[in-house]
């Protein structure tokens, strides 16, 4: 069945690729992105989507600058959080489903098993404890509305990691990544058809994590990047990405959690479901979209 759907943020990597491919499948979308919808102005946003009628909500607008979050906590908690209660309550008051996107940065790196929904967030930034801040609000208006954590976020609508190193790669002799952080990616193409059931087929409340399967550091995500271009027949300077630590990378104020794989059991469970591995959407991805506008 069609769906009328309002996606917030809609001018970012993942909240862009929600409208085209949703569009694209026949709902009715309306997207917001910061010029046309600043979710700070709690008023705005009130006033804003009170005046729409709609059956669904995708909260995709954030401050996601990790380091940034640091150094400004008021502004990372209004936006990642205290906004959220503002449009959980419209959604509510909408009789419409609201699905809050959320992030691995909620979690401490500390433990060695894929993470679960039922383990414990114990963020150690700024920037994770607002997001969680943001999914306990979200819960506070109801607890029908679903918090979607997701990680390594990369697709065609705006350049991620996989674009940078391969460009880099273009210019350089020489690239390295960091080797001792692990994590998922996830492919927004498929993020959009994992998440869709979501908005009205599937409606759990709670917590739901969302990516690809399989985990990796940024240097075998970035490798793999780089061996898929190579094998296209892309003329990279740099065929290796050399191993960093995070302890070298001075630049960064933020701590990060050094790993945050994360299972999606339950989301195949609750939709029958499955996400493929990251290593075919990365080539997908810089196959299809990356490759083609670098010829």
């Amino acid at each position: 069945m069609a769906l009328r759907i309002i996606v917030l943020g809609s001018g970012g990597r993942l909240g862009g690729a929600l409208v085209r491919e949703w569009r694209a499948g026949g709902d009715q979308v309306l997207g917001l992105n910061r010029q046309l919808l600043d979710i700070g102005n709690f008023e705005a946003v009130r006033e804003t989507l009170m005046a729409q009628e709609f059956d669904a909500l995708v909260n995709c607008a954030a401050l996601t600058g990790v380091d940034y979050c640091e150094t400004h906590p008021e502004e990372a908690h209004r936006l990642n959080g205290e906004a959220v209660a503002t449009i959980a309550d419209v959604c509510s008051r909408k009789k419409a489903r609201c699905i809050q996107i959320s992030t691995d940065y909620v979690f401490d790196g500390e433990q060695e098993a894929p993470y679960a929904e039922t383990d414990e967030p114990r963020p150690i930034s700024v920037y994770g404890a607002s997001k969680l801040a943001g999914e306990r609000l979200l819960h506070s208006v109801s607890a029908q509305h679903l918090a979607v954590r997701v990680s390594w976020v990369f697709g065609p609508d705006r350049p991620s990691f996989v674009d940078q190193i391969l460009q880099r790669a273009l210019e350089h002799d020489t690239v390295a990544a960091i080797a001792d952080k692990v994590a998922v990616p996830t492919y927004t193409i498929d993020a959009a058809a994992l998440l869709r059931p979501f908005l009205d087929s599937v409606p759990a409340g709670g917590v739901v994590h969302l990516c690809n399967t399989g985990a990796c550091t940024w240097q075998e995500y970035g490798q793999l990047a780089l061996d898929v271009a190579a094998d296209a027949g892309v003329p990279l300077r740099a065929r290796t990405v050399e191993p960093q630590r995070m302890a070298e990378l001075k630049a960064f104020v933020a701590k990060r959690p050094r790993f945050t794989t994360m299972s999606t059991a339950r989301l195949t469970s609750l939709t029958g479901l499955a996400p493929r591995p990251w290593q075919q959407a990365v080539e997908e991805y810089v196959r299809g979209y990356w490759v083609p506008a670098h010829r």
